[in-house]
């Protein structure tokens, strides 16, 4: 079902297809569809993103999410000739620009907030704050022959909110490396430093995807959501005080009335009855 942006569009159809979404049992399928532009980052595309994971993490029925895009790449970042428009404003951009990035920012938290887990689905290539996008999913898979990259110190805009999400995901002089040369990594380079999960052929992308997503969404939905979240919020914590919050959470959790049944179900080697 073809979801868009809740923002001004000139055409409603145009912005009704700018994100698609599909769901096959309990994961949803969001297809970023703006081919022409290489499903940049325009404002209509954060704003159709932004709803779209909103309306995620309300509705406990989804338990994985998957994340695409149409065409011949995943996403080339944010849209330049917006932000070239941008600098119109008697303020030469600045206001707008800061409105941007923290919309941005806004939503790539999002999708570590959401509480089900967000797999990218990347082609083709990703870059700027595309590959940021890639960083900041919760994993990624990666087609073969699909180029990452933090390019913008190429035409003098160094990728300062993209190297957020990255250098949380790879080594910290190989992501300086990245951001100062402005080079492309391929995607067996992704893997190797942590920014992709597994690259596999391109005519195996679409299944190998779906099929991490549904061993994601074949778990007790209670116990990833509370689990995604412990996962994010310790890491940012000292170790005695990641062990102490991450005992809390595992108390948390083991009082749940499916976590016991799941438990019984295991030691009496049957499949748990979970009421989700």
């Amino acid at each position: 079902m073809p979801l868009g942006p809740r923002v001004a569009a000139n055409d409603e159809e145009d912005k009704m297809a700018l994100l698609e979404r599909n769901d096959t049992g309990a994961v949803a399928h969001l297809v970023l569809n703006s081919p022409q532009n290489l499903n940049a980052l325009s404002d209509a595309m954060l704003a159709a993103l932004q709803d779209e994971f909103d309306r995620l993490a309300q509705d406990n029925s989804i338990r994985a999410v998957i994340l695409s895009g149409a065409g011949k790449v995943f996403c080339a970042g944010h849209d330049l000739k917006e932000m070239t428009a941008g600098r119109q404003a008697p303020d030469g951009g600045k206001a707008y620009f800061k409105d941007l990035f923290d919309r941005c920012a806004r939503m790539m938290q999002t999708v570590q907030k959401l509480p089900q887990p967000v797999i990218a689905q990347v082609h083709g290539i990703a870059t700027a704050a595309g590959c940021q996008l890639v960083a900041s999913c919760d994993m990624a898979v990666a087609a073969a022959g699909t180029r990452f990259g933090v390019n913008g110190v190429n035409i003098g805009l160094f990728c300062s909110t993209p190297m957020v999400a990255l250098s949380r995901n790879i080594p910290r002089k190989q992501a300086f490396e990245m951001l100062t040369t402005g080079q492309f990594i391929p995607a067996e380079r992704a893997e190797s430093l942590g920014l992709v999960n597994k690259v596999v052929p391109h005519d195996q992308l679409e299944a190998t995807t779906a099929e991490l997503a549904g061993m994601v969404a074949a778990k007790l939905g209670a116990a990833v959501k509370i689990g995604k979240q412990a996962f994010y919020d310790q890491i940012q914590m000292p170790l005695d005080q990641a062990y102490e919050y991450a005992g809390d959470v595992m108390v948390e959790n083991m009082l749940y009335r499916d976590t016991q049944e799941g438990i019984a179900a295991f030691l009496e080697k049957r499949p748990p009855d979970w009421q989700q």
